[in-house]
């Protein structure tokens, strides 16, 4: 036979295909009679197995953690982000700069998404719960390289979180709630690291008005504080700093309907509806056909009877100012504008829901439906005002609020939204003070406390597990640190003179000035954190870490639009179809 046969009738050679530059296929072994491999996995599917895993999940951590680790302490820099759209976000915040930062490792998404849940849940410590759990991944590399199994490294890191947790419980000081100074210094001290620290005590006395505004005691004796949704933010560009303020009622972008109507009236009666005061359009198009004039005139004035029906209802409850969500006709303007009542159309349902909470007015659905019992008598003042180039309507002077609006007034839009992001933060701690009052010391002294007790305890802890709780005492030592590094003090002998305070009786608030890089009492300067933030911060690092530390297998497929001009491995196959896709 010519060589160009016998080359052909050779059994084929099964191969791994090595296109991605990785183990990126796997396959069965060859089967008898010389039959090619089967492959299980996707040509393009990239894998990472074992200790190569491991330490890339660790370097996406570390990497997560650099980027937030100089915005921590009041001498932290900022960054400048440009968001997919083009805008510019200039933040110091941990969420706020990770929200807009566009990652494709798994591990870091993960480590992203730390710091929204630390938002969602405390308000505060998002940059603390990075550069925490890029800390921890850091230690556990060295363990990894002596051949500690992660289950080990793991265990040892659960055990120094319950004890961590337990020593937190002992230092922590409870706080009374009903005097004003110590809670507006605990305010102070979170809020004190972000740009709003230079307006004093502006911020964090706007937080506590409002939080405490908005709290209410049920009967069980649990305080229920729900902020995003009766706490509103205004942002109004323009004014003084000094015109900040929370108002004792709400306010809206909106006004009357009619010119001639009451731009100002004192204990208004407030009638809240969900329904349009216009006449029923038809729910799709509808062709009417008349024969007779007279007809017409049957049809208008039908119309006609049904809106005035609509508008005896309401003026039967005697209201000076009517709200609904929906729109207002003409002739329903008229009816009321008769009866001496101002009406103010399209507002949003969620601020529908803080004028209900204000006024003691119940929404109605239905006009047929409304009482006496429907009208709120609570608010004291109703006036529209122009700011800039709109008009706001205000409602004011109410008795017992439940909701409120908070105004904020500044240079530019850009130093508005920081504004805007510090206050919720502000707005977060006075809620968990209110909800937990108890307190840390801040500045590094609780991490610090907490790295020199695990120390003495680890050497009560038997077998290897040992190293993995040693390695989250050196690594909490990393808070303080990152302080005396971002205000540029000489980080080792600091660091040096606070571990010596530490090892020493009642140096158990002992930590950093952020602003002069000093050791300092942190209690007597009024750096003090919040229990609920401290013990949420250390709770979701530590677990994250662990959590990343016991995976041992990244398998990342890479769809087919993405696959586009890859170069060699096996030829694609033809592409599946379903649908519209294959109709065209």
């Amino acid at each position: 036979p010519s060589r160009l046969t016998r080359w052909v009738s050779r059994p084929p050679i099964s191969r791994v295909d090595g296109a991605q530059g990785c183990s990126a296929t796997l396959f069965c072994a060859m089967m008898m009679g010389g039959q090619p491999g089967v492959y299980v996995l996707n040509r393009n599917t990239k894998r990472e197995q074992g200790r190569k895993a491991q330490l890339t999940n660790i370097s996406a951590g570390k990497t997560v953690a650099s980027i937030v680790r100089t915005t921590l302490g009041p001498r932290a820099m900022l960054k400048m982000l440009l968001d997919p759209m083009g805008g510019i976000v200039m933040t110091n915040d941990g969420n706020a700069i990770l929200r807009e930062v566009d990652v494709t490792h798994p591990a870091a998404k993960n480590m992203i998404e730390l710091s929204r849940a630390q938002d969602e849940e405390v308000g505060d410590g998002t940059t603390s719960v990075i550069i925490l759990a890029g800390e921890f991944l850091g230690v556990a590399e060295p363990l990894l390289a002596k051949n500690l199994h992660p289950t080990v490294i793991v265990s040892g890191y659960m055990q120094a979180l319950d004890d961590a947790l337990e020593i937190m419980k002992t230092i922590a000081v409870p706080i009374d709630t009903n005097d004003p100074e110590a809670v507006r210094e605990v305010v102070r001290g979170a809020i004190d690291t972000k740009f709003v620290s230079r307006y004093g005590n502006l911020i964090s006395d706007l937080a506590i008005k409002a939080t405490k505004m908005v709290c209410i005691t049920k009967p069980d004796g649990k305080k229920e504080i729900d902020l995003k949704r009766y706490a509103k933010v205004e942002k109004l560009a323009g004014g003084e700093l000094s015109d900040c303020v929370v108002l004792d009622g709400v306010m809206f972008n909106k006004d009357i309907t009619h010119p001639r109507m009451r731009r100002m009236i004192k204990n208004p009666r407030v009638v809240l509806l969900d329904c349009p005061l216009e006449y029923k359009k038809g729910e799709s198009q509808t062709n009417v056909e008349i024969t007779k004039e007279a007809d017409w005139e049957k049809l208008l004035q039908q119309e006609e009877d049904e809106m005035k029906k609509v508008c005896d209802d309401i003026i039967k409850v005697r209201p000076d100012l009517v709200i609904t969500e929906k729109g207002v006709s003409d002739l329903a303007q008229h009816f009321l504008l008769k009866a001496n009542i101002s009406v103010v159309r399209r507002i949003r349902k969620t601020d529908n829901n803080r004028i209900a909470r204000v006024t003691g007015a119940s929404i109605c659905n239905r006009t047929e439906e409304l009482t006496e019992a429907s009208v709120g008598s609570k608010c004291g003042l109703f006036q529209i005002k122009k700011i800039g180039d709109e008009y706001f309507a205000f409602m004011t002077e109410c008795e017992d609020p439940k909701a409120c609006t908070v105004i904020l007034r500044g240079a530019s839009r850009d130093v508005l939204n920081e504004m805007e992001r510090n206050l919720q933060d502000a707005f977060c701690v006075a809620r968990n003070i209110i909800l937990e009052p108890r307190m840390l010391p801040g500045g590094g002294a609780t991490e610090m406390e907490l790295a020199a007790r695990l120390k003495e305890k680890a050497k009560c802890i038997a077998g290897t597990r040992q190293f993995a709780y040693k390695a989250i005492a050196d690594a909490l030592e990393v808070i303080p640190r990152s302080l005396a590094h971002n205000c540029g003090a000489d980080v080792v002998r600091v660091m040096t003179d606070l571990r010596a305070r530490h090892a020493t009786e009642g140096g158990v608030n002992m930590g950093i000035d952020g602003n002069k890089g000093t050791v300092a009492d942190t209690k007597a300067l009024g750096i003090m954190d919040t229990f609920a933030v401290k013990q949420q911060t250390l709770r979701t690092s530590i677990e994250a870490a662990a959590m990343l530390l016991r995976i041992d297998d990244i398998i990342s497929g890479i769809s087919k639009k993405q696959r586009g001009g890859g170069g060699g491995g096996a030829p694609a196959q033809e592409e599946e179809t379903f649908g519209d896709a294959r109709d065209g």
